[in-house]
């Protein structure tokens, strides 16, 4: 029974889950033995040919990734993100003006990088097993969730029993940990949903971002390596269903009519997906033996561009609290402990959900007044360079009391 006893079980082995443990073993080796519970099987080669996302991770992120050594496996295929340009216009309208511009700041470090998806949980992953991190336990799903004064139990559906002192629930949005915790999640539920995928185009984008907001939603085009770019297209549920039963020339078709013409002509470059754009915020990141992490504790809408990274920033917050309470030898579990990252992130968290739902209705408001009224506080932004760089250093994620890791120091 003693291989199934650790300090940490972490539900989830995506992102954060992966992040998480790197970030405990790189900035604490051998202060804690993790053990990673997830449901489907880890094989980095068949989540390549499955998800069909890319990610921007923003400045602060690249620096928790340089930190835990990650970033130099991802380097070579991240496309560094040199500008953004913001349109508002009706779909038919040829000509796209660019309202508000952002540029790199006086460093000239890009505010983000254009990543797969794919390519990020490799590298993650890679780095786990290379420093084992952590004991990965998959395919394999949580059954059952037992906590007293001394520790948590976790069951799985196999029958085994993982001990520890703490549990992490990083398993998503439907999180089960959550609910086997009895913490409960506001939910705003949306008819729109977020269609993703990667095009080839003729003209290079020279790492220029595109968001150009229309009636059903932003449409951003976000540039990757070579000649290729992420599309990232909101629209109504109903609408999504009708687009992507189309064949690749209808496809071609109605992404063009989105991207305008500065990318010249267009192909696919695989398959398009869609994904629900839900809301969901815990009501509670902690209890006893217990901590929310990414999704689990906060599903944003995609137009903040934030919900990876926020997931990462949970990562590096919880780690610097586990790593300094172990130092002074407190119990890791003990819920006094683990509401000082539920103060960390709880309000960062909130207030970007809410700033994303408040953001999404407003650039969905359709009509000339709306468009109009837009149009005007994006050029009092753009005439700002104050502004302009105060909402760059937020997308940066350079603002508010940062976790060391998102500083590029270990914890």
């Amino acid at each position: 029974m003693d291989g199934d006893r650790y300090d940490i079980v972490i539900g989830g082995g995506g992102f954060v889950g992966l992040a998480l443990a790197l970030s405990l073993a790189k900035s604490a080796p051998g202060s804690f033995r993790v053990a990673i519970v997830e449901r489907a099987p880890i094989e980095p080669r068949a989540e390549a040919a499955g998800d069909v996302r890319a990610v921007a991770l923003i400045a602060a992120s690249r620096a928790l990734l340089e930190a835990l050594d990650v970033w130099p496996e991802l380097a070579a295929d991240a496309q560094p993100v040199t500008g953004i340009d913001i349109t508002d216009s009706a779909l038919e309208t040829p000509l796209r003006t660019v309202l508000l511009q952002f540029e790199p700041g006086p460093d000239g470090a890009p505010t983000a990088s254009i990543v797969e998806n794919a390519r990020l949980r490799a590298a993650l992953l890679a780095a786990v097993e290379r420093l084992g991190a952590a004991r990965l336990i998959a395919p394999q799903s949580v059954a059952g969730l037992d906590v007293s004064a001394s520790g948590a139990t976790v069951s799985l559906k196999s029958g085994r029993k993982l001990t520890a002192s703490l549990v992490v629930a990083s398993d998503g949005q439907s999180s089960e940990l959550r609910r086997m915790a009895g913490i409960k999640a506001l939910r705003w539920p949306s008819e729109q949903v977020a269609i993703t995928g990667t095009i080839t185009h003729q003209t290079p984008h020279g790492g220029r971002a595109v968001q150009h907001f229309l009636p059903s939603g932003p449409f951003a085009l976000l540039p990757m390596t070579g000649n290729r770019c992420s599309i990232v297209w909101t629209e109504q549920a109903e609408k999504a269903r009708r687009v992507l039963a189309l064949d690749e020339s209808g496809l071609v078709g109605e992404i063009e009519t989105r991207a305008g013409a500065r990318l010249g002509s267009i192909s696919l470059g695989g398959r398009l997906a869609a994904y629900p754009l839900t809301t969901t915020l815990a009501r509670d990141f902690v209890a006893p033996r217990l901590a929310l992490a990414g999704d689990a504790a906060h599903a944003l809408h995609w137009i903040a561009g934030q919900g990876l990274n926020h997931g990462l920033k949970d990562a590096a917050a919880l780690a610097e609290v586990l790593v300094d309470a172990a130092r002074l030898g407190l119990d890791i579990g003990d819920v006094d402990v683990l509401r000082r990252y539920e103060r960390w992130r709880r309000f960062d968290s909130a207030t970007s959900a809410a700033s994303g739902a408040a953001l999404n209705l407003l650039f969905s408001a359709g009509g000339t007044p709306g468009r109009m009224m837009r149009q005007f506080g994006l050029g009092l932004v753009e005439r700002s360079p104050r502004a302009k760089g105060l909402f760059m250093r937020e997308a940066a994620g350079l603002t508010g009391t940062l976790p060391k890791l998102l500083q590029g120091r270990l914890a």
